[in-house]
């Protein structure tokens, strides 16, 4: 590290320990000048509770050494938070001591558990940033802040253990192979049980469950005789799936992301900082932690077949690698070709699991890109106000948003390797990005399937022929420069108002 950023580092922690004492003076005084009314008594149980013998140090900035204590009581939830707002830690400051946390070792013990709660009982061993849930957690401090849910609640695992074994892989002790997941997240209420008894809030990451699902154009492909009834995969005439899911949230190991995404790991943490509003202060104030449950959506896993087939090399595998698309995906809109591959990719999964392989849907919540939903609509706008062309299809895109994609998809293999995927027989997507990323993580895909052109959308050939000429993979005719001028998609005199 450079001097000047050496000097800027230590210049921010300053002006934060500052402003925290700032902050804390404030409180302080709003503490001591203000009288609350009956009415305001729910807001002083959930914002201030009372000091506790042990709970804070001298300036009462941070509690100190944590203490694994009984149920708090029925008044107000004592003792759940700390006396004061704690904006931020410092590495060994007062009482902090982070629970061992050693990412990339091959057992859950020697790793340790990810521990990220602010609870009184928990801050000072915490050793992750952010919070469990993802975008969930705000929905979570809004039904504490409403007094429908205790902010200490204690989850109950019980029968909550997965339906099928996810066996560990050797990619799991491998720190440059799974950098933002915990591979261990679906059964941490399992291995880390001693210390969520001892009152540690600790919470899987990973959820696995198995299910039936119907999707209507399955169900015509059996009524054609498209797809057979096999009793295992499709399970009868009515079309009904059977396959197992998992959910994955995010969790973060950031010199390992910042690794992946080739920037340095102060830079990642700064821009992580800025970009959130400043949400994590300690992404700037604790270097020691080096792990951070970012506030995005995760993925969902769809396995057709047999699971424990996935990491075994001489069994064919297709697999669909899909970002959300919620306008295509769930309402059907035919500006992109995002649905028809999506079921294609399910159709082409569940032939190969009844021809005795697996197949995989890795659903990835990434919005438009990762730009999100409201970005996508005003590019949508754009396009169809300045001529909709294949030629222009990026730049109106770079126009609103900066960037052609933000989804970069260098960390997407990870939950192949979390799987043991070590070949892909089928790749169903057209992707470089896709498709590139996987080949760096070491996974060989043998061949790859474009959508079928009579499963284009005609509103949706703007894009795809921008998308070809591109980069993305075809097997047909790539388009030039001419050629995605006269491309044009339906302009908005043909909608009716």
């Amino acid at each position: 590290m450079s001097e000047a950023v050496l000097t800027q580092i230590l210049t921010s922690l300053a002006d934060l320990r500052v402003t925290q004492q700032l902050l804390a003076d404030k409180v302080d005084k709003i503490q001591a000048d203000t009288v609350l009314s009956k009415e305001d008594h729910l807001l002083r149980k959930v914002a201030h509770y009372h000091n506790s013998p042990g709970q804070s140090d001298s300036d009462g900035d941070t509690i100190v050494s944590p203490t694994f204590a009984s149920e708090p009581s029925n008044d107000a939830a004592a003792s759940v938070y700390t006396d004061k707002p704690v904006i931020t830690t410092y590495p060994g400051e007062k009482g902090v001591k982070p629970s061992k946390l050693n990412w990339g070792e091959a057992t859950p013990q020697a790793r340790g558990p990810i521990v990220v709660s602010r609870l009184a009982n928990s801050i000072n061993v915490r050793n992750a940033i952010g919070a469990y849930g993802g975008p969930y957690s705000i929905y979570r401090s809004l039904a504490v802040a409403m007094g429908d849910l205790p902010a200490n609640h204690k989850p109950n695992f019980e029968h909550t253990q997965p339906p099928i074994t996810i066996h560990q892989q050797p990619q799991w002790s491998d720190p440059s192979k799974i950098v933002s997941m915990d591979p261990f997240g679906h059964l941490t209420s399992q291995y880390y049980k001693a210390e969520i008894d001892k009152g540690l809030d600790i919470r899987p990451s990973i959820a696995i469950t198995r299910a039936h699902m119907i999707v209507p154009e399955l169900q015509a492909e059996v009524n054609s005789g498209a797809l057979k009834v096999d009793g295992k995969v499709m399970v009868n005439e009515a079309g009904e799936l059977n396959v197992h899911k998992a959910a994955v949230d995010p969790v973060w190991y950031l010199p390992g992301v910042a690794a992946r995404l080739n920037v340095e790991e102060d830079l990642l943490r700064r821009a992580l900082f800025e970009n959130t509003g400043g949400m994590y202060p300690e992404l700037i104030t604790r270097p020691d932690l080096k792990v951070f449950l970012p506030p995005i959506g995760g993925l969902t896993c769809y396995i057709f077949g047999n699971h424990e087939l996935l990491s075994d090399p001489k069994t064919r595998v297709t697999v669909r690698v899909h970002d959300e698309c919620n306008g295509s995906d769930v309402f059907g809109s035919d500006i992109c070709t995002c649905r028809p591959y999506l079921v294609y990719g399910m159709k082409e999964c569940i032939k190969e699991a009844q021809n005795g392989g697996v197949g995989l849907i890795v659903y990835f919540r990434k919005e438009g890109r990762a730009l999100g939903e409201v970005t996508k609509y005003l590019v949508y706008n754009a396009r169809k106000r300045g001529g909709d062309s294949a030629a222009r299809y990026f730049e109106r895109t770079e126009n609103v948003a900066g960037v052609k994609d933000m989804r970069f998809q260098a960390l997407m293999p990870d939950v192949l390797h979390w799987l043991g995927v070590t070949k892909i027989d089928r790749f169903m997507s057209m992707s470089n990005m896709k498709h590139d990323a996987i080949i760096d993580a070491g996974i060989k895909i043998l061949e790859r399937v474009p959508i079928p052109d009579d499963l284009i959308p005609p509103d949706s050939k703007v894009e795809m022929d921008a998308k070809i000429a591109a980069g993305y993979f075809t097997t047909g005719h790539i388009p030039d420069a001419e050629e995605l001028c006269r491309t044009v998609g339906r302009g908005w005199e043909e909608f009716q108002e």
